[in-house]
């Protein structure tokens, strides 16, 4: 073999090592991913929606653990977990009643760079810390969003832990139970992936050029698959790969909801048009061959956006003058906060402090609480309902 050809194989052996480095210098001596965010008791009940009053006297009543032991007389603050209890015994839980339609929302776009991975995995802790139950499925074999969650694909996932024994040629599970893995968040599984999964792709392709069929059946598939596991769920977030492939059609067809990230700039404007013409195409294909694709809403949300930079505010106008509504309104702010997050293998709903000043980190969660909430306002439309009252302002308004 070419030298050179060579060189590729020691570059990416390298790489693998470096990855486990900094996971295991991210998640500490054994190497697992921590949560260990807390919530003071304002910002619990304004989750909660409710007084912290409320809060205090259903400790003092025993419906609620007892307040958190203080540090140096300031109270540490509670735990998701303990959020999670709170909710449940408050009747503040934003759960799905049990006729809902979960939502399974691909995040999809066929342009790299656009921080499809990012706002995967930021939307699900989102959903997380609001009080919903969320499963996040990797389907790209890149597998950017089970690194972000804690795993090292290459050294923690084998191949029987993805999709793949579901969804090869010769499947060696009947449900996709196999696959769920528990996360940091107690709230949020994981189906992981990892570079194998590509072998779907060689394997439903030959198939497929020998007819529809066997491809039609796996699409069906893994709807079913995703459709049985969501019963369990608000919130399903599927990450497929950038490209259109056998499981980037699964996908989008297993879905009943679809995300569309973009940056603001040009080229990203134009690839986007393109996928979403190609969509339409494949769409219209998918239908004729008698496999549905129906969806609750499709939107687009600018991500990596400078208000600062005048040419991401031209092309973000140019955004609302072509898709109008389907354009969400807020976009994903460019922050410092989110780099320097990532680079810890984390979001920013899992800092327990500011990296940078703690200003930028105000405004960068407060951003993307804003840009999150967008989606999921959409998502309670979808049961019916919207996002419910605060007592306070309940109160307030009388």
């Amino acid at each position: 073999m070419n030298a050179v050809v060579t060189q590729i194989g020691d570059l990416a052996e390298a790489g693998e090592k470096m990855v486990e480095r900094l996971r295991r210098k991210a998640f500490l001596p054994d190497s697992r991913k921590e949560l260990n965010i807390r919530f003071g008791i304002a910002e619990a009940a304004q989750l909660l929606g409710c007084s912290t009053n409320r809060i205090r006297m259903a400790e003092e009543d025993g419906r609620l653990p007892p307040a958190p032991p203080t540090e140096n007389g300031r109270r540490p603050g509670y735990k998701v977990e303990e959020l999670l209890n709170m909710r449940q015994v408050l009747g503040a839980s934003p759960e799905r009643a049990p006729l809902d339609i979960p939502a399974i929302i691909a995040v999809q776009n066929f342009k790299g760079g656009v921080g499809k991975s990012t706002v995967t995995t930021h939307l699900a802790h989102y959903f997380a810390v609001q009080g919903y139950r969320v499963l996040v499925v990797d389907c790209d074999s890149q597998a950017t969003t089970t690194t972000l969650f804690g795993f090292n694909p290459h050294f923690n996932i084998q191949r029987e832990e993805t999709l793949y024994p579901y969804l090869s040629i010769d499947p060696t599970q009947v449900d996709l139970l196999y696959a769920v893995k528990h996360t940091a968040w107690p709230n949020v599984d994981l189906i992981p992936s990892n570079l194998e999964l590509f072998d779907v792709e060689y394997e439903l392709a030959a198939a497929g050029s020998d007819g529809g069929s066997v491809l039609a059946a796996r699409f069906r598939k893994l709807k079913q698959g995703l459709m049985d596991l969501a019963r369990h769920y608000d919130v399903v977030l599927l990450d497929p790969p950038p490209a259109l492939g056998t499981i980037s059609l699964a996908v989008m067809q297993a879905a009943n909801a679809l995300l569309v990230p973009l940056a603001a700039t040009t080229p990203d404007f134009c690839s986007t048009v393109q996928f979403l013409s190609m969509m339409d195409q494949v769409i219209g294909q998918l239908q004729q061959a008698g496999i549905e694709v129906d969806y609750q809403f499709v939107r687009l949300l600018c991500s990596k956006f400078d208000s600062n930079d005048p040419s991401h505010s031209m092309v973000r106008a140019i955004m609302e003058q072509s898709f109008g509504p389907a354009l969400l309104p807020i976009p994903i702010l460019d922050s410092a906060e989110i780099s320097h997050a990532a680079l810890r293998m984390m979001t920013v709903y899992e800092l327990e402090k500011p990296i940078g000043t703690p200003r930028t980190h105000k405004r960068c969660r407060a951003n993307l609480d804003e840009a999150m909430g967008q989606i999921e306002a959409l998502v309670r439309q979808g049961w019916g309902r919207v996002a419910p009252a605060r007592e306070e302002d309940i109160v307030n308004a009388a």
